[in-house]
């Protein structure tokens, strides 16, 4: 990876019209942006259909697309909405995601574009679907939650769905079959959509960073179709549940609720679910996160019912065997490990023996001299962040920071007050050595709005940008910290406006 820097930011939080952000214009405007502002990486979160709690991290399918995130005005213009039916859509709360009515209307308005779609596209759905065995267990999937007014799969009404058996896999495909090509069309438009994307970023020097959640939810494609990779018991029923011990986020711990994996079953096989799940990854993304990569060493196991995550333990993880197969297998892609929280030996030794740049949080920097994450104390191979998805912007730090934290950090930074620190933080980050430094967008913006806080499992996932916000005189100042911190060459000349 070479010195270069980049920006956080969702693609739920694009001021996209209709209600949350989309891969439409904002999308195609915002990768403009980051060129003019000498950025070689968007990073982004996980682009799955959202789960419980509308997290990007407990998503129905580590392979598929979240189709909340189509563009619907592309959908106008490819003769699937007319104008009419999108100007009905509302635009939603302001700087908010409002996901009841944006699920509703979304859905209703995707199921118009299948029925006019279908017979002209489904030749192209079909190619679309070779090569991805993922797809028919997903689409089946839906279409069962759907016609089982959303339950979970381990509660559907029918015990041979629920197990997989041949012949009521058989029925229920006849069954739902048109809601099965309905899933499926979705997926077509999603990943035609993010296709384009991906290249017209590409082509202005913009790389996708995406996200690899270590976990994936109980209530998943996933886990129903292949049950024999994790710790359940004959019912579906996870026995102990991942999560991780008391931090700096909260004093019991964080209770996700996923199931673990079988890695012993992982192992004799291969390790191939791992990658069959890299491989999809790398079909979206340019790089990939790992997160939480310390429960590759170990993880937190706790019992199922548990109240807290206080009552887990630790279980010895796969470490390098995994972790080796997937940087051989996959040399092409450029991986980063997300070593935070609390770090034993053991994940330090892996991070070491796997090569991959680790994660230095500067909000987390402010203990004294010897704390690793300080600037001084950073190594090229690793990544500087202000703060990640998890954390406060930085003026959101700045009014809950801890006395002793804030004072250290305005000697430390030379700077007095919010708004000074903040830009003292991002020039920190920038002539960091790090060879990637990565800021939220809210940090540039000098705003306030949080992505996630951990441990909260409501109102989260929610924050938008104001339309507007992405300003030339942004750009240009982003460009100017960048380019003298060695992050970006000199441009010759500035390119057409962007913004007015």
């Amino acid at each position: 990876m070479e010195r270069s820097s980049g920006i956080l930011l969702p693609i739920f939080s694009l001021p996209s019209p209709h209600g949350i952000g989309t891969m439409g214009q904002a999308a195609y405007d915002f990768i403009d942006f980051l060129h003019r502002a000498g950025q070689r990486w968007w990073q982004i979160l996980p682009v799955g259909p959202a789960g419980s709690g509308d997290s990007p991290y407990q998503s129905l399918s580590t392979h598929a697309g979240n189709p909340m995130l189509i563009d619907l005005e592309a959908l106008v213009r490819d003769g699937l909405l007319t104008a009419e039916e999108l100007s009905a859509v509302p635009d939603g709360a302001a700087g908010a995601v409002d996901y009841p009515t944006v699920v509703a209307s979304r859905t209703r308005l995707l199921r118009v574009a299948f029925s006019r779609g279908w017979e002209r596209d489904q030749d192209k759905a079909a190619l679309f679907s070779v090569g991805k065995p993922w797809l028919a267990d997903y689409a089946l999937f839906r279409a069962a939650m759907d016609a089982f007014d959303g339950l979970p799969w381990q509660d559907w009404p029918d015990e041979g769905l629920r197990r997989r058996r041949p012949e009521a896999m058989d029925r229920w495909r006849r069954e739902l079959e048109e809601d099965i090509r309905y899933h499926t069309y979705v997926q077509y438009l999603f990943f035609t959509q993010w296709s384009a994307l991906r290249s017209y970023a590409n082509s202005r020097g913009v790389s996708i960073l995406g996200d690899l959640p270590i976990y994936v939810s109980l209530n998943s494609a996933d886990v129903w179709a292949e049950r024999e990779q994790f710790l359940l018991d004959d019912d579906g029923h996870p026995s102990h549940v991942a999560g991780v011990p008391p931090d700096y986020f909260s004093t019991d711990g964080q209770l996700w609720g996923n199931p673990l994996y079988d890695w012993e079953w992982m192992h004799n096989d291969g390790f191939g679910w791992w990658i069959r799940r890299v491989e999809s990854a790398g079909r979206l993304f340019d790089a990939v996160r790992i997160d939480h990569f310390r429960a590759f060493a170990s993880y937190w196991s706790v019992p199922a019912g548990a109240e807290t995550a206080r009552d887990g333990h630790w279980e010895q993880g796969p470490g390098m065997t995994l972790v080796g197969v997937l940087t051989s297998w996959f040399s092409n892609l450029t991986f980063i490990a997300e070593d935070l929280g609390l770090l034993t030996p053991d994940v330090g030794a892996l991070l070491t023996a796997s090569g991959l740049p680790g994660m230095k949080v500067l909000e987390f920097a402010f203990s004294g001299p010897d704390n690793a994450y300080l600037p001084h104390n950073c190594v090229r191979n690793c990544v500087v962040y202000t703060g990640t998805h998890d954390n406060a912007p930085v003026l959101g730090w700045y009014q809950d920071a801890a006395p002793e934290e804030l004072a250290y950090a305005k000697r430390y930074l030379g700077a007095e007050g919010a708004d000074e620190l903040r830009r003292a933080m991002l020039r920190a980050g920038q002539t960091s050595v790090a060879e990637l430094f990565v800021a939220q967008l809210q940090d540039y913006l000098g705003a306030e709005g949080r992505i996630n806080v951990p441990g909260l499992p409501e109102g989260n996932w929610r924050w938008r940008m104001e339309p507007g916000s992405l300003t030339n005189a942004l750009a240009d100042e982003i460009y100017q910290l960048t380019v003298d911190a060695g992050r970006c060459p000199p441009r010759k000349a500035v390119d057409e406006p962007i913004r007015p």
